[in-house]
């Protein structure tokens, strides 16, 4: 669909399941190399590099919390494949906690993985634009939880508004040089992190009906958002949130699960 994405270069965090997972096999039907990375699910990253079967793939075990790490992610694709045109930060965890009872070391758990590893993988991203005197693009995945407080995630939503304005400060800080930084920032997406949502048909049900579009979305309909904002389609666009919600965001319900009943 975007002709010029053919032969460029992606990489993408936690590519081995969800969003990340439909992002790579986008990509990669775009004609891209792509080098996504897991963390702990080597099976399920051989199984999609198999699936796809070609030397336009690899995978590569990586911490995002870690930067070097991150900077043999990157190292990895620009020695393999030439360079690195693309940079998806899309690994990320959350959980169900009360904040009263959120431990601090888990609470910095999700601010590492969600924000912390956005920040270092933008960084080594930027680095290598800069080197190359490329104009290359950064594509964050954030959460509709940027915008809409959710009780229990008071980690999640923390780390998730530091993406957001992340994203809007790097794009200011490297507009001139042609460097794009984007957030793509789901609503409710049927992945394995939201399983617990869906596991009964009575839940699915529920989750579609609170959605006012009526279906939570595939993985697809993000990854058909990562291809646009990869492409020169989206030249004149920077440091912007494209929130991909259904219209969950037009009206906010969540309460808290333990007080309201």
């Amino acid at each position: 669909m975007y002709k010029e994405l053919n032969g460029k270069t992606a990489v993408v965090t936690g590519g081995s399941s969800g969003i990340g997972k439909a992002i790579v096999e986008r990509f990669f039907s775009e004609g891209m190399n792509v080098l996504f990375s897991f963390h702990s699910d080597e099976e399920a990253a051989d199984k999609i590099a198999g699936a796809l079967d070609s030397d336009r793939v690899l995978t590569q075990k990586c911490d995002v919390t870690k930067e070097e790490e991150v900077i043999a992610l990157v190292r990895h694709a620009i020695d393999h494949f030439g360079g690195v045109d693309v940079m998806v930060n899309n690994a990320g965890i959350q959980a169900d906690v009360p904040s009263h009872e959120l431990a601090v070391e888990d609470f910095d758990k999700v601010i590492n993985t969600n924000l912390r590893g956005v920040f270092i993988g933008s960084k080594e991203a930027i680095k290598h634009y800069l080197d190359t005197d490329k104009k290359g693009s950064i594509i964050n995945i954030s959460s509709v939880h940027e915008i809409i407080p959710w009780p229990h995630y008071a980690h999640y939503t923390a780390s998730k508004g530091g993406v957001k304005l992340l994203t809007q400060t790097l794009a200011l800080e490297y507009s001139r040089l042609g460097i794009r930084v984007n957030n793509i920032a789901p609503g409710s997406v049927n992945t394995p992190i939201n399983e617990d949502f869906f596991s009964t048909a009575e839940e699915k049900k529920g989750a579609d009906d609170f959605v006012p579009m009526g279906f939570v979305a595939e993985p697809e309909h993000i990854s058909n958002i990562a291809a646009f904002m990869a492409s020169e389609e989206s030249i004149y666009i920077t440091g912007q949130s494209i929130v991909a919600d259904g219209g969950l965001s037009l009206y906010p319900s969540h309460r808290n699960p333990e007080h309201d009943g």
